[in-house]
């Protein structure tokens, strides 16, 4: 019982029969000037339902009547752009007015009857309903919660389905629920492109920075010491140059990518590098600037996760570096000797990051020991 009568204690209760009230004042004035036409303002709610705005406008209300208590009803975020969007809506507002004008109409009439049956018990007379004047008659106070009873059932029952009808035709359709799930993905590879983007330039950064000061400790020579400080300096501004790009995505979405470095600018790895004490042997085969935004840029990101790992995991030993163009294809190649002839693993962020980038451009790459004592991480990037 306790159960059954809960909701006349939600405040959501009230909220919704507001809500069935809200387009009963429109339809009141006009059934006050023209009460022989009451059917005008269903068939003015036709043309105003396909207005694109509209429906936001009645999920504004829904939201705040209806799903008061709920941080995130299932409820269209964007105005009605499509037909079949648009004639939803006007369900929705032909469907809600009438709902609203037959709760209207119990609320105003239903009280009046449990008061007309419980005056005919001690025999009042009742102007309103003189059907159920006379004498005193104990029967009629059986009757009397009768019409309490459907009004509750109006009210409690008549927002529950009302918010369910709400739910159905206010809520998106497929095509916008296949439209907000491309949105989120996209949103998504951006932040993991966003991530790769400051992994690899802070990382390699720091992994120069960090194999610079330790030769310089061991190398204990006041000119080494200073051309170290000065590769560190230099590493240092091209990593803040290129934290202001990512943070400038972060902070402007309609920044364009094309501000990101290019595969044109590798000779600023290939310096960073050798100023490790790496000695890399370079060999760039095809004009690079010709190549397409994307697999430049890509192509730089993987280009310099590669010299990272060189200079984390090996330290200052021989890399050869080759960078060609041709068949449609951009190869990028970079070799090392591996430490003591071991094999190191085939697996981390780092390496992870240049997969990912290979498989969204839709290339190929193979990183691991080559047989011949050395580590190798060659991608293929098709260029069309």
């Amino acid at each position: 019982m306790v159960r059954l009568l809960r909701p006349l204690v939600r405040g959501r209760t009230y909220t919704r029969l507001l809500h069935m009230w809200v387009p009963m004042a429109g339809v009141s004035v006009w059934l006050w000037i023209q009460p022989a036409l009451p059917w005008v303002p269903l068939l003015v709610l036709v043309p105003l339902g396909l207005l694109p705005r509209v429906r936001e406008a009645e999920v504004m209300q829904a939201r705040l009547l209806l799903t008061p208590d709920e941080a995130d009803p299932d409820f269209a975020t964007r105005p009605a752009t499509a037909w079949r969007d648009r004639w939803r809506t006007v369900l929705w507002l032909e469907f809600r007015t009438l709902l609203g004008g037959v709760v209207a109409y119990a609320t105003l009439w239903l009280p009046v009857i449990a008061y007309a049956l419980a005056a005919r018990t001690v025999g009042h007379e009742t102007e309103d309903l003189p059907e159920v004047s006379g004498p005193p008659d104990w029967r009629f106070g059986l009757l009397v919660p009768l019409p309490l009873v459907v009004l509750y059932a109006l009210v409690a029952g008549g927002g529950a389905v009302l918010t369910a009808v709400a739910r159905r035709l206010l809520g998106p359709s497929v095509a916008e629920r296949l439209a907000a799930v491309e949105e989120r993905t996209e949103q998504l590879l951006e932040r993991t492109r966003i991530a790769r983007e400051l992994h690899d330039s802070i990382g390699h950064a720091l992994t120069v920075a960090v194999v610079q000061a330790g030769a310089a400790r061991a190398a204990n020579s006041p000119e080494f010491t200073e051309r170290a400080l000065a590769a560190i300096e230099e590493t240092g501004r091209a990593a803040l140059e290129d934290l202001e790009r990512v943070l400038g995505v972060l902070r402007e979405s309609e920044r364009p990518a094309s501000a990101r470095p290019t595969l044109t600018d590798a000779d600023r790895l290939l310096e960073s590098a050798r100023a490790s004490g790496a000695t890399v042997d370079a060999e760039v085969t095809g004009p690079l600037e010709t190549l397409p935004g994307p697999v430049s840029r890509e192509g730089y990101r993987i280009l310099q996760e590669a010299l990272t790992n060189v200079l984390r995991h090996a330290g200052a030993v021989p890399a050869r570096v080759r960078v060609a163009t041709g068949d449609g294809l951009l190869t990028l190649e970079v070799r090392n000797p591996l430490p003591d002839g071991r094999s190191a693993p085939g697996r981390g962020s780092g390496l992870r990051g240049i997969r990912e980038r290979t498989a969204l451009l839709g290339g190929r790459a193979h990183t691991g020991p080559d047989g011949d004592g050395c580590w190798q991480v060659r991608v293929e990037l098709p260029l069309g």
